[in-house]
């Protein structure tokens, strides 16, 4: 296995960790959206991630994160009764977005510190290699 496949590990990693940011950013900027059908609210999105290993050579494995796709939580709507909300159905009811402030935050942290894991690890191998090169001299 080869030190450069490090930088695409970690690569595939930080472009993982940075659509989870985004992802979790989405939903806390629709944390208090609101709407008159439980179809048209908006519910919490979450990226799905897996694991792709790949044989390069002679039993070594390369190893990557994969995106599989990002799905909608099956959580229920928050309904509420307010007929004088410009957003109320027929029957005065408006809708909450199943959106968890405190769980978002929880992700928004754990993503940011995976992505600065990725960093390092990119930044650690790159100074290895560079002393690498610097025996030679």
């Amino acid at each position: 296995m080869s030190l450069f496949n490090i930088f695409d590990i970690a690569g595939s990693g930080m472009s993982a960790q940075s659509l989870r940011l985004n992802t979790t950013a989405s939903n806390l900027a629709n944390v208090d959206s609101v709407s008159s059908s439980v179809d048209q609210t908006y519910k919490a999105r979450q990226p799905v991630f897996a694991t792709v290993l790949d044989d390069v050579q002679e039993g070594y494995k390369q190893g990557a994160v994969q995106v599989q796709g990002v799905v909608e939580s099956q959580a229920p709507v928050r309904q509420e009764y307010n007929p004088s909300h410009p957003m109320a159905n027929e029957d005065g009811y408006i809708f909450h977005s199943n959106v968890d402030p405190i769980t978002e935050m929880a992700n928004m942290m754990s993503a940011s510190r995976s992505y600065q894991n990725n960093v390092e690890i990119a930044n650690t191998s790159k100074q290895l290699l560079l002393r690498t090169l610097q025996l030679g001299q």
